[in-house]
């Protein structure tokens, strides 16, 4: 799901190409984004191939029978491009037209992605309003009324 709709219910053509680069790499992974919840140390499946990503290794994520029918330049592109479109800020990530034209035509010079949502200042702002919460548990006011 789209951060911007999980977090504020606004929905977009950005939203679409959101859950694109997630199918995408559940595709180039084998394994559903749900099913990758806290493996390997990472919380998801965007912080894990963001993680890859980082440390040049995205070929070591390709599950094994997609590198039987394709070619691992094709995969790390397909890769580039999901990592694209699960940027956070929906005009960070490319329009699907031309998604389609990089895959149709090979790779043009493609931007480098920017951090996904999980490690954006969301996340930050969610920690800190936990810990206010958890921090007010348990506090009262006592108000004393008096009259003039």
């Amino acid at each position: 799901m789209a951060p911007e709709y999980a977090m504020e219910g606004v929905f977009s053509i950005k939203s679409d190409v959101y859950s694109f680069g997630v199918l995408l790499l559940e595709i180039i992974i084998g394994t559903r984004r749900s099913s990758m919840d806290g493996i390997m140390g990472f919380p998801n499946l965007i912080a894990y191939v963001w993680s890859m990503w980082m440390e040049r290794n995205t070929k070591d994520l390709v599950d094994s029978s997609i590198m039987d029918s394709c070619l691992l330049d094709e995969v790390l592109l397909c890769s580039h491009i999901a990592l694209l479109c699960v940027q956070e800020y929906p005009e960070d990530r490319p329009v699907m037209s031309y998604i389609v034209n990089v895959l149709d035509n090979g790779s043009t010079t493609l931007p480098s992605p920017n951090r996904h949502a999980y490690f954006a200042q969301r996340s930050n702002e969610i920690e800190q309003v936990r810990n206010d919460i958890q921090n007010s548990v348990g506090t009262f006011t006592l108000t004393n009324i008096e009259g003039r």
